[in-house]
């Protein structure tokens, strides 16, 4: 018997290995599970810290189309889950069509919304000082310190630490940019059809917590949906910051989600 797939898409400074718990929650559940890392992204941590460089051109048009690519590529249209940036383009893709259904966990901000930049709060590597020598340097670093303050604020120092260690990488400052997190506008891509009557279901997920996608900033992505027909709903999880799906908590927002595919009809086994 054919099984559905679940393509996840990571975001902004993890790794693909962030959706190892993922993966293996839903393959025990008979869903194919697929966690294909970004173009360039090498296949362990530690190869992407040492050596990142095929991230560098990684801006996103090209990741866009990438998962675009991946997940049309399937004789039965995969779910699709994203995280932060992942979470922007699943909402870009189910907008699209493509895909059956979309969960966008913290996404990064999609169409018009101004209400804040995402990452705002952070202080990237080479902005705010001209003069700064990493202003040029195409991919940006989180130390553990910011990781722990901006990331995974709702955690002890131990947890975080931990995370950071095990999945944490360089992403492209190129990305960023398109994210309007540099100062620039955002990428022209950075947008979903809310419209959309004709397309899967889509559930938007927030940390209230989250200092880096902020909960008001997915709530106001929400309302963005609200004239259309299609079905989309919103979950906030409370005390939670922006790694929720890799912390402590991750199976609470992992089963939330399996139920709410359940709920729609959303099985392993298609009928």
């Amino acid at each position: 018997m054919n099984r559905t797939p679940v393509v996840f898409i990571h975001g902004a400074w993890l790794h693909a290995l962030s959706w190892e718990s993922w993966a293996e929650r839903f393959a025990s559940r008979g869903f194919l599970a697929f966690t294909p890392g970004w173009p360039g992204e090498s296949l362990t941590v530690g190869e992407m810290r040492t050596s990142s460089e095929g991230l560098a051109d990684v801006g996103l048009d090209l990741l866009t189309d990438h998962y675009a690519k991946i997940v049309d590529s399937f004789d039965i249209a995969p779910v699709i889950i994203g995280h932060s940036v992942g979470g922007l383009i699943a909402q870009h893709l189910i907008g699209a069509n493509i895909g059956q259904a979309a969960v966008a966990i913290a996404p990064a901000l999609v169409n018009d919304i101004a209400l804040s930049a995402p990452f705002a709060g952070l202080r990237l590597p080479g902005h705010g000082a001209a003069s700064a020598p990493s202003a040029s340097d195409p991919l940006v670093s989180l130390s553990a310190e910011q990781f722990h303050r901006f990331f995974a604020n709702t955690v002890t120092e131990e947890e975080s630490a931990r995370l950071f260690d095990r999945y944490v990488v360089p992403t492209p400052r190129r990305l960023l940019t398109d994210l309007g997190c540099t100062g620039s506008a955002r990428s022209q891509r950075a947008v979903a059809d809310v419209g959309n009557a004709d397309r899967g279901p889509l559930l938007l997920i927030s940390g209230q917590e989250d200092l880096l996608v902020p909960d008001a900033a997915t709530r106001a992505a929400y309302k963005q949906y609200g004239d259309s027909l299609a079905a989309t709903d919103l979950k906030q999880f409370a005390d939670r910051g922006h790694s929720l799906i890799i912390d402590n908590g991750w199976r609470f927002v992992a089963d939330y989600v399996l139920g709410w595919l359940a709920d729609h009809g959303l099985r392993a086994h298609p009928l």
